[in-house]
């Protein structure tokens, strides 16, 4: 039983390095690859992979209702077509450091919206987290530190946020009817997104001419760091509890800012070092508490995963 917690939790790890890896790769490939169609080629490319699992559950797809699909359909469109969509059209725009500490806000943003819509009242450590999470953001974005990026980038990451926030919302309530599993879920909402974000990236964008470091960034990012990276995840919330899962994805903050220092050039001084644990830890905090008054989930979303 330990073993099996043992490599839930280095299964988690391996999740977590494989998303902030996803940003470098994004980063890299935006170069050659116009953004939407970049998405689109890199979640089509994933839900082919994940086809077979849909084909062993084909009698469970069959007997979605009319709704189910409507719900699904909604769900792609705002975790895949938006969240995904506008993650990698604001990479274009802002570095991935500032970036990552804005979706930092994802859980924030959930236990407020939560307070509105399920009547669900933020307990005296969330809102402890909330107060650390702002205070390191003015940390990070004071005069003190350097400001890097367009107004563009910040209003697309604002929106990004926003959809993200209410993919979490969307996804929980999805997987609390418990009519479809997980694999069913993912892949269905994948396909509808990745179509809508194909169409629009070939209607805006034109169709792209990639080279074989194109092709190979973009397969990568679908295989490894979606198609498994999703089983991966989904797998470890049978064995891990939801506090240990937000704090695996916690690491996600430091690990891109790691990575985008050593690849991506993008420098931190010690105040913004500090800012960014600070907001690492605050959501922490914020995430700590719902999980121990949340019923477990068995999708990577619920967790307010950030898969990149």
């Amino acid at each position: 039983m330990r073993s099996n917690h043992t490599r839930a939790l280095l299964e988690a790890l391996l999740v977590t390095f494989l998303w902030s890896t996803s940003w470098v790769l994004i980063k890299r490939g935006l170069d050659e690859i116009p953004a939407l169609t970049f998405a689109g080629l890199r979640y089509g490319l994933a839900f082919l992979v994940l086809l077979p699992g849909l084909w062993r559950r084909r009698a469970e797809v069959c007997a979605l209702s009319r709704a189910d699909w409507g719900r699904l359909a909604v769900l792609g469109l705002v975790f895949y077509a938006l969240t995904q969509g506008g993650q990698f059209l604001t990479l274009q725009h802002l570095d991935a450091i500032p970036f990552s500490l804005i979706l930092s806000f994802t859980p924030i943003l959930v236990a407020v919206a939560g307070f509105f819509t399920l009547r669900e009242r933020p307990r005296r450590l969330q809102w402890l987290g909330i107060a650390v999470v702002l205070a390191g953001t003015l940390l990070y974005f004071s005069p003190f530190a350097a400001l890097r990026g367009g107004a563009i980038g910040f209003l697309l990451a604002g929106g990004t946020l926003m959809a993200n926030g209410a993919s979490a919302l969307l996804g929980r309530a999805i997987n609390r009817r418990k009519t479809a599993h997980p694999v069913v879920v993912t892949g269905i909402s994948m396909g509808i997104g990745a179509v809508c974000l194909l169409a629009a990236g070939i209607a805006t964008q034109g169709i792209p001419t990639l080279s074989v470091g194109g092709w190979g960034i973009v397969a990568w990012l679908a295989v490894v760091n979606t198609a498994l990276a999703f089983t991966l995840w989904n797998r470890t919330l049978r064995v891990l509890s939801a506090t240990e899962s937000s704090v695996v994805n916690n690491t996600m903050l430091i690990q891109i800012a790691a990575l985008a220092w050593i690849f991506l050039g993008e420098s931190l001084g010690p105040v913004e070092i500090v800012g960014l644990a600070l907001v690492a830890a605050g959501t922490l905090l914020v995430q700590w508490r719902r999980s121990r008054t949340e019923p477990p989930s068995t999708e990577g979303i619920d967790r307010h995963a950030t898969p990149s």
